[in-house]
């Protein structure tokens, strides 16, 4: 069996308009959801071998969160700044053959709700910020994913 969750990163703060979009880092909801979300995941069975991020500061915190969680690393990967759903899938399938029987990204809109949407067969439609989603599939075959429906899935926003 294969597992992917996909995390958008938490709320972050626009208080300063001259910070670059890369370095805009979580405002104090989403210092406060990313903790939270990561110990809902514990509880649901999911848990991952390889955490992957973006390195925008946002993500990156979030990504963290998860990892104290975990007690995982984080792959900070540049290319998943900013990236499609195309682009985060392959760093998952990347991942994957790796060795990982369970990856987790952590990334941006539109790419992540686009790869929710892919995975979900359309029933997830918007990832708000820090929301995860997580798919299992019953094949150990990393390059099924993003045709084959996954055997169960869950979806989570923050409370």
């Amino acid at each position: 069996m294969i597992s992917v969750a996909l995390v958008r990163h938490a709320k972050s703060d626009w208080g300063d308009p001259d910070l670059p979009d890369h370095d805009r880092p979580l405002n104090e909801r989403g210092k406060r959801d990313a903790p939270a979300q990561a110990a809902r995941m514990v509880f649901t069975g999911f848990w991952p071998e390889v955490i992957l991020s973006s390195t925008a500061v946002r993500a990156r915190a979030t990504a963290q969160a998860f990892a104290d969680e975990f007690g995982a690393d984080v792959d900070l990967q540049p290319d998943l700044y900013g990236a499609s759903a195309g682009v985060l899938l392959r760093a998952i399938e990347t991942a994957g053959l790796a060795g990982a029987a369970s990856v987790m990204v952590v990334a941006h809109d539109p790419g992540i709700t686009d790869l929710a949407y892919l995975l979900s067969s359309e029933r997830i439609d918007h990832m708000p910020t820090c929301a995860m989603a997580a798919f299992d599939w019953e094949d150990d075959d990393w390059h099924l994913i993003d045709f084959a429906q996954p055997v169960t899935w869950w979806f989570q926003p923050p409370e």
